[in-house]
């Protein structure tokens, strides 16, 4: 049992609210997240080396562009014949859309910025055509690119394409890039659920073992370390199902060959005449009665989660009802607080053994009025039994559920410690659960929650 509790706390663990806000609850998706994360690194990095190489080259191939324009224009400004020089410049400027402007006083220039990349343009271009040469990004509030050069006393701008001093196309790389990390992200998002697909089912088969249900062997497949784990798994499984048919086959054989000798002696009883001790006589009955009792709890314990079929729309206010008119014919005082409740999926004998334990152990141990409630909260339906009781500590709750544990301090006396167990039992086999609370004023809040909708079968 032990190693059932470890492998279903490994596979169904829950996370607080706090770490589900920033960190995904999932195997499939933290392992995503943390593959993503690493390949946007890669990328912003493998980017930045790629500007940083070829930063210079295309620094020198601009440069040089822009070298070969000035060094055009100026040739064709001092040796073009005077006549056709009109033509060259209007074709440098319709073809190239190179414009040649003649400096003047007080024009107001706007130098280049301080990126690495027009940085070593303007140097590369000044070590070509001199250091008085002057690069600018506006001139006289024209934006655009503009080289200075002179030809004897007379200086001359030379206006350009402001895309003649940019990258090509920069968007197209990190285009390409988005691709390559979503291709990335794609193919490591199939690997993971690829890996992911056997836990789930190892996570699903120990949620049923956990409710008393007896799953399917899980796939034994995947990687090595998923196969031995889903291995070790149905191994545990089967080893469970068998201890617990083995308990079963035990309680049930003990509880039948009991039966036989105690009935003989009951009918005894029954046959012996008045003159005997008649104190006596009642006390072998009620011993004999609760002897009875107590295998018919060893036998309810063991046969939980056999037979009954689940009836899709079941009627817990109906059952509590029965039960609290039976209780009453047999001069018993509980009282019942019903709200309306949807259909649910309910094994009805096994629901009504619940509700049963719960009385009878308030009427057993609790004082007052014994009351039994039912609501609908937050997608559950409510099941509440309560009395007025010593009720049971704190830290005591959870070991109460466990079987043939009983409180001896504040609810001793006859029993066999398999009440609470039971019903603790039978809440999980529909996928609820039980808590023991404090009643306000004193007493026991014994409370089920049972989920709304289709259960299993």
């Amino acid at each position: 049992m032990h190693r059932f509790r470890f492998f279903h706390s490994l596979l169904t663990t829950h996370y607080s609210p706090l770490t589900m806000t920033f960190f995904p609850r999932t195997l499939l998706w933290r392992s995503v997240l943390l593959i993503a994360l690493l390949l946007v690194i890669a990328h912003l990095a493998w980017l930045e080396i790629f500007r940083a190489s070829e930063r210079e080259p295309r620094a020198r191939q601009v440069a040089q562009q822009i070298t070969s324009a000035v060094n055009l224009t100026r040739a064709a400004l001092i040796t073009a014949d005077p006549s056709k020089r009109l033509q060259l410049l209007q074709e440098l400027s319709q073809e190239e859309g190179i414009q040649i402007y003649i400096g003047h006083p007080g024009e107001r220039v706007a130098p280049l910025g301080d990126r690495p990349f027009l940085r070593l343009v303007e140097a590369e271009v000044k070590r070509q055509l001199g250091n008085q040469t002057q690069l600018a990004t506006s001139r006289d509030g024209v934006r655009g690119a503009w080289v200075s050069f002179r030809i004897d006393e007379d200086d001359y701008w030379v206006f350009m394409p402001r895309s003649r001093l940019e990258r090509a196309d920069p968007l197209r790389w990190v285009g390409w890039g988005a691709l390559v990390l979503a291709l990335s992200l794609l193919g490591a998002y199939l690997i993971v659920a690829r890996i992911n697909r056997p836990l789930r089912e190892l996570a699903r088969a120990a949620d049923e073992i956990g409710r008393g249900r007896t799953p399917p062997p899980v796939a034994e497949s995947g990687p090595a370390e998923i196969r031995t784990l889903a291995r070790a798994f149905n191994q545990m499984g089967t080893d469970l199902k068998r201890l617990d048919d083995e308990r079963a086959l035990l309680l049930a054989g003990v509880s039948h060959d009991l039966r036989t000798p105690l009935s003989r002696i009951r009918l005894g009883l029954e046959m012996m005449d008045d003159k005997g001790d008649s104190a006596l006589k009642a006390g072998l009955v009620q011993d004999i009665g609760d002897i009875d009792a107590a295998i018919n709890q060893f036998l309810d314990f063991a046969r939980i989660t056999e037979g009954e079929t689940v009836v899709p729309d079941g009627d817990l206010n109906a059952i509590a009802r029965e039960l609290r008119d039976r209780y009453a014919r047999g001069g018993k005082d509980v009282a019942a607080r019903l709200a309306p409740l949807p259909p649910l999926a309910l094994r009805p004998l096994a629901i009504q053994r619940l509700i049963a334990n719960l009385v009878d152990n308030a009427l057993r141990h609790g004082g007052g009025q014994i009351e039994v409630t039912t609501a609908s909260e937050e997608g559950s339906a409510v099941l509440e039994v309560l009395d007025r009781g010593p009720g049971i500590p704190a830290g005591e709750v959870e070991r109460m559920l466990q079987p043939f544990t009983r409180l001896d301090a504040a609810r001793s006396g006859a029993g066999t410690g398999l009440g609470l167990a039971i019903v603790d039992r039978i809440a999980r086999l529909h996928g609820g659960s039980v808590q023991l609370l404090t009643r306000d004023g004193g007493g026991l809040r014994a409370r089920v929650e049972l989920p709304l909708g289709v259960g299993k079968k």
